[in-house]
């Protein structure tokens, strides 16, 4: 029996001994300890990080050109077997062609997905910027974990053959590839914004929180600043599962279609199979 666990054996065994009003009074005390506790808790970017997400990304801009270092570009074997890259590139907002929202189904609650999306530059560039969980050396995903300052949040900016390709084809989850319907103006400010959010991450840590604080609400308040509209409290953005049924009545993926029929036209798992990862990956998924 763990420690705590004892604990909390002894502490039941206090409480049921004390007459109610006691108890509960008793009761209180503990929660406010903890709740003293909790916020004493400092998020760092000092950890033994997962080597897939121990070097953060950082950006400098200059003008309409940014320089982004630690692209991750990553080779997978399988979940768990790589070759390990990373490199530094320049992108041009005057060569901004577009960007895609990317849902990744990761367990078999239909609520529970991950988020990302995908900046599409001339002569064929993607970049991918995933806003996610900053895991140590052998932790896993819990989204119950999540929501008492467990985790700290990060920014991933890496390859499609990294980050799609790793949760499609090694993975196998489901993944979709919306293309989103926006001006190029519209584009390049959300994409700047997103670089923004990267340097601030590296600048100071912060926690990662599976209700207020995911892959998608971060998302979304760049997109609010984009379109200077206010979204507000929408269960699909604490449940990024149902987050393309929210981007659909925005507009902001095709809706003179279905969602069902979009669903169908963007979902990539057959394509990505069918090329296995190969450099033109990025033009396959989207045939």
């Amino acid at each position: 029996m763990g420690l705590s666990a004892f604990a909390l054996l002894v502490a039941a065994a206090v409480l049921y001994r004390l007459p109610r009003g006691a108890a509960a009074a008793v009761l209180v005390a503990q929660c406010v300890v903890v709740l003293a506790w909790w916020t004493t808790i400092e998020p760092s970017h000092d950890r033994r990080w997962s080597p897939a997400q121990a070097r953060l990304p950082r950006a400098e801009i200059d003008g309409p050109r940014v320089t982004l270092h630690n692209i991750r570009n990553f080779r997978y074997r399988t979940p768990k077997d790589w070759d390990q890259d990373f490199y530094d590139a320049t992108f041009d907002t005057r060569e901004l062609r577009g960007v895609d929202f990317i849902v990744s189904y990761f367990s078999e609650f239909a609520g529970i997905a991950h988020t990302m999306v995908s900046f599409r530059f001339a002569e064929e560039r993607y970049l991918v910027i995933s806003i996610e969980v900053r895991k140590e050396r052998g932790e896993t995903y819990s989204p119950l974990r999540g929501l008492f300052r467990q985790y700290e949040l990060m920014v991933v900016a890496g390859d499609e053959r990294d980050l799609v390709a790793l949760r499609a084809l090694f993975r196998q989850q489901d993944v979709y590839v919306f293309p989103v319907r926006a001006p190029r103006e519209r584009v390049a400010k959300f994409f700047l914004g997103m670089i923004r959010r990267i340097n601030a991450l590296a600048e100071r840590p912060e926690f990662y929180n599976t209700l207020f604080s995911n892959c998608t609400s971060n998302l979304v308040k760049q997109l609010e600043e984009v379109r200077r509209i206010p979204l507000g409290f929408d269960y699909r953005v604490l449940l990024p599962g149902y987050s393309d049924e929210l981007a659909y009545e925005l507009g902001l993926i095709d809706n003179r279609i279905t969602l069902e029929e979009a669903r169908r036209r963007y979902r990539i798992n057959e394509r990505a199979m069918q090329d296995g990862g190969s450099e033109r990956f990025s033009l396959a998924i989207r045939r």
